[in-house]
């Protein structure tokens, strides 16, 4: 992460001996081992990722119930705004990353996206305020005398859900890897305590979530929607403080001279382009390049000679611009082979929560959480799963089936708003799995996309990581809306009707569980054919 000192703009002093290459104090000093980084400050910052995931998840998970609900949404067109939503909400960190590691660094990008996304919430609060247009007149609000229109209301929802989304794009890639930055991998220990890092992260994320289903969802449905959005507004207060607080323990990597990681790789690229017909390019790189991954993708050596055999400054690249190019490439299938499980955990928010709505919810639902797998690499870590992710949709359509059964043997077929007599421990399997899964897979895609960088691209190794559920959640809206269109069309019987008890969830679940099946067929072969770009982990593959 590339960050100028925070509290002075002196040109930076000469990093001592027993200092950390490239990191300084809050005071600009260089760093004293013991006195700032490692898991003294990672503690802030894990406390600030529980707090944000307490909000986000406060808002993402309830949040089709309320479309659905006090905005009269159908359920199809709620998913597909939730999706909608989530998906530009985990794109951003793209945004993010390129502000952060070409203009203001790391620590800054996260105090100014936390209060962009304080705003967010708290304009998402006055939204909730505001009370509903029924027929009747003007009705249906939490706290309010005034009456608005619902197309304010929905202007107010959707502009603050969007801020909030800006918000966690500059917030959630800067935060992780800042704190992974707090570790320094040229120490033994330190570069053990941040493999743990990653973990204690989920586990954080986890604990923040977990409370986030407990509690809000809770008082969204039971006591106040003004209350239940309000309170993710308190607890991002609550982060950016205890963030402050840390602020003097915490290592800043130094802000070379260097152009932005994006001008580099986009650079490299145009560069091998121009040159494609350049085919002196590759012998004169031969014996040069520094590692056997600089094998693969060839063709971005002739980013090293210009046309004419120039080699000024400006006119050609250096080795490890083009080696920097090389290693985003490289993570390209792996990301392109993850998207369908990113299909798969976007249904949490949406049918899993609508579904779970028609049954009886007198005990509350199990969550499984993280702990570390011993003896797994990153790239099995990942498959595995995957590979459960493939079972749960199994499972979640079997359960579907079984509640659908259910419903026609009780009548209730054409009574949408009547409760289903079958438990909603039926869900907790799907769950498990769920947990599971994201604890398998989604450590090792954060580990992997922070470790597989070179060290001035580590925003953008967990941008692009993020990247993938924004991505998942738009092919998921896409998918929804494209089978409304086709079993819908010419009064045909839809698969997600309003009502579910008419709907076939079940046959959206095995599609997902298919496309899940054939997803991991080609992520293993990417994953056998990958070579790791760090030499420290040849065994890892």
């Amino acid at each position: 992460m590339a960050i100028s000192n925070p509290s002075s703009s002196a040109e930076t002093p000469l990093l001592e001996e027993e200092g950390i290459k490239g990191c300084l104090d809050y005071n600009g000093r260089p760093v004293n081992r013991t006195k700032c980084g490692g898991w003294t400050s990672a503690s802030f910052i894990i406390g600030v990722e529980i707090a944000e995931r307490f909000a986000y998840c406060g808002i993402e998970s309830n949040l089709v119930t309320y479309l659905t609900g006090p905005l009269g949404q159908s359920t199809a067109t709620a998913a597909e705004n939730v999706n909608a939503w989530s998906g530009t909400a985990m794109l951003l960190p793209l945004l993010g990353a390129f502000v952060a590691d070409s203009f203001l660094g790391g620590y800054r990008t996260i105090i100014a996206a936390s209060l962009i996304y304080i705003l967010g919430l708290g304009l998402l609060t006055l939204s909730a305020a505001l009370p509903s247009v029924d027929s009747s007149g003007c009705e249906k609000a939490d706290t309010s005398i005034l009456c608005s229109s619902p197309l304010l209301q929905e202007i107010i929802l959707f502009f603050s859900l969007y801020l909030v989304a800006f918000g966690q794009g500059g917030h959630k890639p800067c935060v992780q890897a800042f704190g992974a930055d707090q570790f320094d991998t040229q120490d033994p220990d330190e570069c053990k305590a941040k493999s743990s890092f990653f973990n204690w992260w989920y586990f954080g994320l986890c604990s923040g979530t977990l409370a986030a289903f407990s509690v809000l969802n809770y008082i969204q449905d039971n006591l106040s929607w003004v209350l239940g959005f309000g309170i993710p507004c308190i607890m991002m207060v609550v982060g950016l403080v205890v963030f402050l607080c840390g602020s003097t323990s915490y290592r800043y990597n130094v802000k070379g001279d260097e152009k932005s990681p994006f001008v580099r790789i986009g650079r490299a690229l145009i560069l091998a382009v121009r040159n494609w017909r350049t085919s002196a390019a590759e012998e004169e790189a031969h014996g040069t390049l520094p590692s056997e991954s600089s094998k693969q993708f060839k063709f971005l050596n002739k980013a090293l000679l210009a046309p004419d055999g120039s080699k000024e400054h400006g006119k050609v690249c250096s080795i490890g611009e083009v080696e920097e190019a090389k290693a985003v490439l490289r993570l390209v299938p792996i990301w392109a082979t993850s998207l369908v499980y990113a299909v798969v955990q976007a249904q949490s928010s949406t049918f899993f929560t609508k579904q779970g709505a028609t049954m009886d919810r007198s005990i509350t639902t199990a969550r499984a959480w993280t702990g570390k797998p011993a003896g797994i690499t990153m790239l099995q870590r990942i498959g595995t799963g995957m590979f459960l992710s493939a079972i749960l949709m199994v499972i979640a359509a079997l359960v579907e089936m079984q509640r659908l059964k259910t419903a026609l043997e009780y009548g209730l077929v054409d009574k949408p708003n009547a409760m289903v007599p079958m438990s909603v421990w039926w869900l907790v399997p799907q769950y498990v799995l769920l947990g599971l899964s994201e604890m398998l897979t989604m450590v090792g895609l954060q580990e992997f996309f922070y470790d597989q960088v070179p060290n001035g691209l580590r925003n953008i190794g967990l941008a692009l990581y993020l990247s993938i559920f924004g991505v998942g959640s738009f092919l998921s809206s896409f998918l929804i809306s494209a089978i409304e269109n086709a079993t819908g069309r010419n009064g045909g019987e839809s698969w997600f009707p309003n009502n579910l008890n008419r709907a076939h969830l079940d046959y959206f679940y095995w599609l997902l569980a298919a496309l899940s099946s054939a997803e991991l067929t080609l992520y293993l072969y990417f994953a056998k054919a990958y070579i790791y770009n760090k030499a420290s982990r040849p065994m890892q593959s």
